[in-house]
């Protein structure tokens, strides 16, 4: 059976797919959605059986890493049949085609009530989006969130056994002031922190212009209060950390405007409809769900793939505050690509 791995045109090999479920969620956060969104009619999503046999094609090519993503994954409808059928993946002997790992990333609404149910499934780790510690604020910030259901958990996930970290996107002006109190909160918890700068992804009814955070800048304050050490740590995603000497816990920082993380990119994006991007920064996508649907094969499916693979670009095209109509400019919504 041809096991073949996945290179680009550049010469790095895919090893790391991100796959949406759904592209719904309970929540609006502003630098995700607009506040009222039009989601996709269900004869556009792939069925769970359908996303486990692509799944498994690029796990056949080399994928080591697979993380879940929505919109928010856990409002799925069946969703661990899904985690189940991947849990089995993990650990199989060397030299056969098999997961390092399997992770996801959510709001946490829901999590209270999957986390026993992930951590069985082999899951161990987890990345939960919180952009504030003030209820007010994360339920403006969220539209409808409630922070007590999200801490309630991140509570259950840390009972679970489940590694954490929390990804809080940056915003000037709405959360700029946090950032020392969830570094120390972090500690308390367990659970390393992650900062993203604000990508410019889709309508929100928000100008992200108006918060967009550096930071370059944002880490030269946290060194004046924090003892950042430099660690050689990695997820096999963009965010490049440091440990804080004061609470043990690292910190990351994903910062696609300031310094951008292309240069070694093992990762594609699988969407809930079977688009493949192959850049979180560019529109270019190729649809999977097409062929698959029309009965062609596993080597067939991956002729698509590799053709798709091989067009992907070195590096992003994000731009803070392009105009409307810059072709260059991303319209799609985080929700729609997957996280």
């Amino acid at each position: 059976m041809d096991h073949t791995p996945l290179p680009d045109s550049y010469g790095r090999l895919l090893t790391y797919l991100r796959v949406s479920v759904t592209d719904r969620c309970d929540m609006r956060c502003i630098y995700c959605m607009a506040e009222d969104m039009t989601f996709l009619p269900k004869a556009e999503i792939l069925s769970l059986t359908e996303l486990e046999r692509l799944c498994a094609a690029f796990i056949g090519h080399g994928v080591r890493r697979l993380r879940i993503t929505g919109g928010e994954p856990l409002v799925r409808r069946d969703v661990m049949a899904f985690f189940r059928e991947m849990g089995q993946w993990l650990g199989r002997p060397g030299g056969q085609p098999g997961l390092d790992e399997l992770t996801l990333t959510t709001n946490a609404s829901r999590l209270a009530a999957f986390a026993e149910d992930l951590r069985a499934c082999g899951v161990q780790r987890i990345n939960v989006s919180l952009d504030s510690l003030d209820p007010a604020r994360f339920a403006r910030i969220t539209r409808r969130g409630n922070l007590s259901r999200t801490l309630d958990g991140i509570r259950a996930a840390r009972e679970a056994g489940l590694a954490l970290r929390i990804n809080t996107v940056a915003m000037a002006g709405v959360n700029d002031d946090e950032f020392d109190s969830l570094i120390a909160w972090c500690g308390e918890v367990g659970a390393d922190l992650c900062l993203i700068e604000t990508m410019p992804m889709g309508e929100t009814g928000e100008d992200r212009t108006d918060y967009y955070l550096p930071l370059s800048g944002v880490r030269r304050g946290l060194e004046q209060r924090w003892t950042l050490e430099p660690v050689p740590y990695r997820t096999g995603g963009p965010a490049r950390y440091a440990r804080i000497a004061q609470t043990g816990r690292r910190i990351g920082f994903i910062t696609p405007m300031t310094h951008n993380f292309c240069e070694s990119c093992n990762r594609v994006r699988l969407s809930c409809t079977g688009r493949l991007y192959t850049c979180l920064g560019h529109e270019g996508s190729t649809d999977l769900r097409a062929p698959l649907r029309a009965g062609t094969d596993d080597a067939g499916m991956m002729d698509h793939v590799r053709a798709a693979i091989l067009r992907k670009p070195r590096g992003h095209d994000f731009l803070i505050g392009r105009s409307a109509d810059d072709p260059a400019r991303v319209t799609r919504h985080m929700s729609v690509t997957g996280g």
